[in-house]
This record gives structure tokens, C-alpha cells and sequence, in this order.
């Protein structure tokens, strides 16, 4: 009984409200039940959210991705966010989408705290979910790759003090896969994310902030980078000033740039199935085999 009790108690910690979440979660769940910093409202636009797909029993490595789909920090494209999901998830990664907040309504830094409370909310989760709380990374195309790569280096440790005890954890993803991401708010930006995202009239050091091949820090996580040269929405300078500034640092990284296609090519098809493995793009067979090769994927 007592042990049993304490496993109630421990539930109910988790996200610092009465709420137990036993099991893997199956549908999806907001990433603050009492509502989000900042909130301007109650609607869908103003609660973030996570989608869980578990691999199937038996598949799973226990490693997990936060999935950031791209759309400009306006909308979310469904084939950067469930598709890429169920892919991780047919190779043994648990995959969440995470429903991050948008402009014009919200800007920087509702999306960070989005992105951060993800990160946090699977590591809390990780024992119960049976992942490895050590092998937590973050995936994002487009502005979803922006957001990525902020949080890729702009995480922290989280706040030992804190009585919700998702905030105690640290926020810091342990790999990063960033795909014809969005990473200066400089010369090479996408401008309708960087209005979206820091409105209209920015300062100059808020610019500096949010341009994330500007903030690599020494432990920022190694990565997967991949663009196209024909990419006209987000030059392919975005995904080369990132590496470059990984590799200042000596991060490990992987660059992929590839001759053609157009942004936003997600996977490659409409829709994901396992049949549909060999018309996807060559970058998701490179990012796997990293993925196997740092003990993540099947």
C-alpha cells in the first residue's frame, strides 16, 4: 500500500497538478494543464500541446524526438510534424509534435518556452514512458527548424527550486536534426518568420539573440543539418553558417546539402508508410544511419 501511494504521489508531482499520467499517454495533452506563461486566452491557438507516437512493442531503442513542424511561426505543416513522427517512430524513437504557439498573436519568447517545456515534459516523463532521459533530441524544419536551433542553444538546466517538477529538468536536448531550418534573423533570414516571431520592429540585440549561428556554445548538441541549393524560401546559407559555427566550437555535425528541390520537401511523399520507404528522400536514410550510429534508431 505504501508503495503504491508513493508511486501516486510521484504521478501526481510530475506535472506538479493533480493529474497521473501512469502510462504512455495516447492522445494528445497540453503542456501546461493550468494554462501557459504568457497566455493571451483559453482557445487551441493559445495552449501548446504534445502529440506522442510510440514505436510499436518491441521496436523501441528508448530514445525520443520533439518534433517542431515548420510554417513560417504561423501555421504548422502537418507533413513536417505527424509524418516525421511516424517515420522516428516505425525506427524505435518515441516522437512528440509539439503544437508551439504562433504569430502574429505571440512572439519570442512563447515559442522557446514552448519548445524548453517539451524537452522538460519528456524527461520528467522518461521512466514512466521508458525512454532514456539522456537520449532526447529535438527535430524541426523551416521556422520549426528555428526553433530547434534555439533551443539548441539557448536551453538551460532548469530550476532545482522549482515545485512543478517539470521545471526542474533540464531543457537541453541531447541531438539536434535541423532540415532547411531557418537560422539568422541576419542578411540570409526568412522574413515573414522573423516578423512572426519578433515582430515588426525588433531591436538590434534581440536580432543578435534569436540569429542561433550567433549563440552556439561549447555545449550545444552535435547535429544533422540538410538543406537544398535550389531552396529560394530559406537559403541554404541559413543551414551552412550553422555548421560552421558548430565546428568553431567542435561540435560534431552533419552537413548535407543537396543540388535540388524546393523547400519544404519534408520526407519526400504526401503521406508516410512504412511501403513508401524507398520513394522518401535520400537525407532521411543519412539521418537514420546517424541515428543508428549514436545508438537511437533501429
Amino acid at each position: 500500500m505504501f508503495s503504491e501511494m508513493k508511486t501516486f504521489i510521484a504521478a501526481f508531482a510530475v506535472f506538479g497538478i493533480l493529474l497521473t499520467v501512469k502510462a504512455q499517454p495516447t492522445n494528445s495533452f497540453p503542456l501546461w494543464p493550468n494554462g501557459a506563461p504568457g497566455a493571451l486566452g483559453k482557445n487551441d491557438k493559445d495552449i501548446p500541446t504534445l502529440t506522442p507516437f510510440f514505436p510499436r512493442e518491441g521496436k523501441a531503442t528508448g530514445a525520443a524526438f520533439v518534433v517542431c513542424p515548420g510554417g513560417g511561426y504561423q501555421h504548422l505543416a502537418e507533413h513536417e510534424g505527424k509524418g516525421y513522427a511516424l517515420w522516428l517512430a516505425d525506427h524505435g524513437i518515441a516522437a512528440f509534435v509539439l503544437k508551439y504557439r504562433l504569430g502574429p498573436e505571440y512572439h519570442h519568447p512563447a515559442m522557446l518556452q514552448d519548445a524548453a517545456r517539451a524537452i522538460r515534459t519528456v524527461r520528467a516523463n522518461a521512466a514512466a514512458w521508458n525512454i532514456d532521459p539522456h537520449r532526447i533530441g529535438i527535430i524541426g524544419s523551416s521556422a520549426g527548424g528555428h526553433l530547434a536551433s534555439t533551443l539548441l542553444t539557448h536551453f538551460d538546466a532548469g530550476d532545482t527550486n522549482a515545485t512543478d517538477v517539470i521545471e526542474r529538468q533540464s531543457s537541453r536536448p541531447d541531438l539536434g536534426i535541423l532540415c532547411y531550418a531557418v537560422i539568422t534573423m541576419g542578411k540570409f533570414t526568412h522574413h515573414g518568420s522573423k516578423k512572426n516571431l519578433l515582430g515588426a520592429n525588433p531591436s538590434p540585440g534581440l536580432i543578435h539573440a534569436l540569429s542561433n549561428e550567433l549563440n552556439v556554445k561549447k555545449d550545444t548538441p552535435p547535429c544533422f543539418i540538410w538543406a537544398t541549393d535550389e531552396d529560394k524560401t530559406v537559403p541554404v546559407e541559413n543551414s551552412m553558417m550553422f555548421a560552421e559555427s558548430l565546428r568553431a566550437k567542435g561540435i560534431p555535425f552533419e552537413l548535407h546539402i543537396f543540388e535540388k528541390g524546393p523547400h519544404g520537401m519534408g520526407l519526400g511523399i504526401r503521406q508516410y508508410t512504412p511501403a513508401n520507404l524507398d520513394k522518401m528522400l535520400p537525407w532521411t536514410r543519412d539521418c537514420i544511419l546517424w541515428l543508428k550510429e549514436r545508438g537511437y534508431a533501429n
